[in-house]
């Protein structure tokens, strides 16, 4: 279905649809070849076409852009690495069928909103070649595989590390949601009281509040001074939750330390709030998602555009009240959630391919999707509820584990490929102008 995900290399996609469709003719009427790896050449024209790609993506990453020179350098050796490892994936057989590109160029077109006819013809429209485009497919497929055969091996995680990252996510959470409890003193205000009355009782809120400063016990001062139900228990609210205590509480003291105090009004009264203990919460928690959806498969009859559009004239009718999601997915949907009404239940972060929860993400609760692309067909998403779930120690070192590797990937990914572009020909012609 749709779990299961590798890292996603849409982005690599989309950096060869920009290589195709931003092809030009060469700026000075010539061409010639700057360099040459193995036996492959690398012309002029390929690094101008490449360092626009490279400004692009380079402030996308919020990192500093080369111009003039600096830049077509920096494409030209972008260009180097990329033949070495095309290079090394003919060498060890990584190979790429045509119905894998037939589907890239599938996503790039659904990516656009538009049919693969159409952006065939915007391709042509804009000097390139459908030939260029799916070349350009090929090589990041195959950039893809070789990636992924090549780096998720050499990516070390120790436990000493996963030990350090479970520790740092539950300190975190004493921002988030600390475990705390709350000395409380309530000076009640009646419903009808006069102002004279308010100004006396508010009074003997400053006087609980003194003398909480200086030091005396709470539980003294409660049991003199308190209306609450806390009085004859020493004043404690008991440990729990911070989100579990009344949020007017919370916003007053979340910049307290320990054993301060302050007070706060509410239309029960006046209230003295003392911070007795704040620590981690020893429960961890994330963020999970209730979704459904309807998934249709291209296929035989049924093309990607003729799919997307019969999801957005299902998502027109349950926005416009005459149909039912659920009803809709049971009748069409092509998941074995059909059953369900297409309803996935609560899933957790990582559970699903990348390209169903990129959408899914950007959801709040009850908001439905535009039909959106994945490797498994196109979908019509609705999230219907979130929530904070408490997750075990044995799922946090495995949450921790996976983010340090995800961390650890763009540089093993680096160092792995210069090592394989250490160990290629490289010849420099003339400097790209």
């Amino acid at each position: 279905m749709l779990f299961a995900k590798p890292r996603s290399y849409l982005v690599w996609a989309l950096m060869a649809w920009a290589m195709a469709a931003s092809a030009q003719p060469s700026v000075n009427g010539r061409d010639f070849i700057v360099a040459v790896v193995d036996s492959v050449p690398i012309t002029n024209h390929d690094v101008r076409l490449r360092a626009p790609q490279l400004r692009d993506q380079l402030k996308q990453q919020g990192r500093t852009i080369p111009e003039g020179e600096a830049l077509l350098k920096a494409a030209l050796e972008r260009l180097i690495v990329e033949k070495s490892l095309l290079q090394h994936a003919k060498e060890t057989g990584v190979a790429i069928d045509d119905d894998a590109v037939t589907q890239a160029e599938q996503r790039l077109a659904a990516q656009s909103q538009i049919s693969v006819d159409a952006l065939h013809q915007k391709v042509k429209s804009e000097g390139s070649s459908v030939e260029r485009l799916r070349l350009n497919l090929r090589d990041q497929l195959t950039l893809q595989r070789l990636t992924e055969r090549n780096v998720p091996g050499r990516i070390k995680v120790s436990e000493t590390e996963v030990d350090q990252a479970v520790r740092d996510r539950q300190n975190a959470s004493v921002d988030a949601n600390p475990d705390i409890e709350l000395g409380h003193i309530l000076v009640a205000v009646p419903e009808k009281a006069t102002d004279a009355e308010i100004a006396t009782l508010q009074a003997k809120a400053q006087t609980a509040l003194a003398r909480l400063k200086r030091g005396d016990d709470l539980g003294r001062v409660a049991k003199e001074l308190s209306d609450g139900v806390e009085r004859d228990k020493g004043g404690l609210m008991g440990l729990r939750a911070a989100s579990r205590y009344p949020t007017l509480f919370v916003d007053a003291t979340k910049n307290l330390t320990v054993d301060d105090v302050t007070l706060v009004r509410s239309g029960a009264g006046f209230h003295v709030l003392k911070l007795v203990t704040k620590r981690a919460s020893g429960v961890v928690t994330i963020t999970q998602t209730h979704p459904r959806h309807i998934l249709l498969r291209p296929g035989g009859q049924l093309s990607q555009t003729t799919a997307r559009a019969q999801l957005a004239e299902y998502k027109r009718q349950i926005e416009a009240g005459k149909a039912d999601f659920a009803k809709l997915a049971r009748e069409h949907s092509q998941d074995g959630s059909a059953s369900e009404g297409g309803d996935l239940g609560w899933i957790s972060p990582g559970m699903f391919v990348p390209e169903f929860e990129e959408v899914m993400n950007t959801l709040q609760p009850g908001q439905m999707a535009d039909p959106a692309i994945s490797r498994f067909g196109v979908h019509l998403i609705q999230v219907l509820e979130r929530r904070e779930a408490p997750i075990s120690e044995r799922e946090l070192r495995e949450i921790a584990r996976n983010n340090l590797r995800e961390k650890k990937f763009d540089e093993t990914y680096q160092l792995w490929t210069q090592e394989v572009r250490g160990r290629t020909y490289v010849e420099y012609r003339d400097a790209p102008q």
